[in-house]
């Protein structure tokens, strides 16, 4: 029966809006914010990268910097998830700030906590890091050549890294790419010429989401890399 045919109801129902009508309004709101967080939890309303690359280094990349590694990478990447976009997500964790302040050292130790996380939970593929002997030192994370895990006192890094500069693919399809001129300054290209790219190894069974895919791209970038050194 329509309440609008029952006054007796109507009214009710009136008094009862009026009592409660802010219930409801907060109850939707919760109800919303807890939807956002779960659906952002499962990846429903933002998209997935396709991969991701941890950048381990004692300073911040600027913003334009960001642009033009995820530029590099998306001009050589594929799509792996399908969702019609090639996305790059990059994982900054800043460790080994010389003389660092209270603040600062909190800041990193923080960084290195989130660092361990991506580890353990297999996020990043790539390793992208201005000091691999001390990346290596304390994570033993770089892959052989093979992409093995190194023997239990092997913390070296050679063979394990690629200089930035080493890498044609990745350096060319930077400066070719349709970004705007802004994003690349010459400052980004100082940075990037300072840093060294690695894979990751696995130590048990958890891989990396599209980890064979991953592996090719490496591969690639690798062979790259070494047909640039041949006379």
């Amino acid at each position: 029966m329509n309440p609008q045919n029952n006054p007796e109801r109507l009214k009710k129902w009136k008094n009862w809006w009026y009592y409660y009508k802010w219930y409801v309004v907060c109850g939707v709101l919760v109800l919303g914010v807890i939807c956002r967080l779960i659906g952002n939890a499962l990846g429903f309303w933002n998209k997935k990268p396709d991969f991701q690359i941890a950048y381990v280094g004692k300073t911040i990349l600027t913003e334009e910097t960001i642009s033009t590694l995820e530029q590099a990478f998306t001009s050589i990447g594929n799509d792996l998830n399908g969702d019609g976009e090639v996305l790059v997500q990059i994982n900054q964790y800043i460790s080994g700030i010389p003389n660092a302040d209270a603040e600062t050292a909190y800041y990193e130790y923080a960084g290195e906590i989130s660092l361990i996380g991506d580890i353990s939970g297999c996020e990043s593929y790539f390793f992208l890091t201005d000091d691999p002997d001390k990346l290596q030192r304390e994570y033993q994370i770089l892959a052989n050549p093979d992409g093995n895990c190194p023997e239990e006192m092997d913390y070296t890094t050679d063979g394990k890294v690629i200089a930035w500069p080493d890498c044609p693919l990745l350096y060319e399809s930077a400066d070719n790419s349709s970004a705007p001129a802004q994003e690349q300054s010459e400052n980004s290209r100082e940075t990037l010429s300072h840093l060294y790219l690695g894979r990751r190894c696995f130590y048990n069974d958890k891989q990396t989401e599209h980890f064979e895919q991953c592996n090719a791209l490496w591969n690639l970038i690798r062979s790259s890399a070494q047909s640039n050194h041949e006379p």
